[in-house]
């Protein structure tokens, strides 16, 4: 019979309490850097502190995990009509010159999600009034054009091209990107 001569120790017998992770470990860097790291805690974190933990993604992934800029930015986004599309933009964009003079790129990146969303939103609505793009069997539903929503989705397509053309938000971009992911 064989017997292990590994010595045991008191200790080993006792639960041990987890270890505490740093944030510098849980910075995360997939396989595709282009993706945003969805395996992070998104109810504890704060990307105002930590905004190393913050990947841009592609698209508007992540826009409504973020905080605290989520709470900031979700209020003003609206876009059933025109007219409430336009404040809503110029609200968001507002705010995006805000974190803009701060400095902060996670809550530029943020305005700059939530204008997109915007459009995107918008379109679905303006290509099929229910929302909804496919039927219960998975078959593509008719496009019929709503112009009111196709033009709240111009709206905010307007500004979100005006906030990717921004020198700043390009120059923390790149600066943000070739850090962290």
């Amino acid at each position: 019979m064989a017997t292990s001569t590994t010595p045991r120790s008191e200790s080993s017998s006792r639960p041990q309490k987890p270890r505490r992770v740093s944030h510098a470990e849980r910075i995360y860097r997939p396989a595709d850097p282009r993706k945003f790291n969805y395996d992070l805690d998104f109810s504890v974190e704060d990307f105002r502190e930590h905004p190393e933990l913050y990947r841009v993604g592609i698209g508007e992934q992540g826009v409504l995990l973020v905080e605290p800029y989520k709470s900031e930015i979700l209020p003003l986004w609206r876009f059933r009509t025109p007219e409430i599309a336009a404040e809503s933009a110029r609200l968001i964009y507002s705010r995006f010159l805000r974190y803009k003079a701060k400095g902060e790129f996670v809550g530029m990146d943020m305005c700059r999600k939530f204008l997109q969303m915007g459009y995107t939103r918008s379109r679905r609505y303006a290509n099929h009034a229910s929302g909804k793009k496919y039927d219960a069997d998975g078959k593509v539903l008719p496009r019929v054009e709503d112009h009111v929503k196709a033009h709240s989705a111009e709206i905010f397509k307007r500004m979100w091209e005006r906030v990717e053309r921004d020198g700043e938000y390009k120059r923390l971009k790149a600066r943000h990107k070739a850090t962290y992911g």
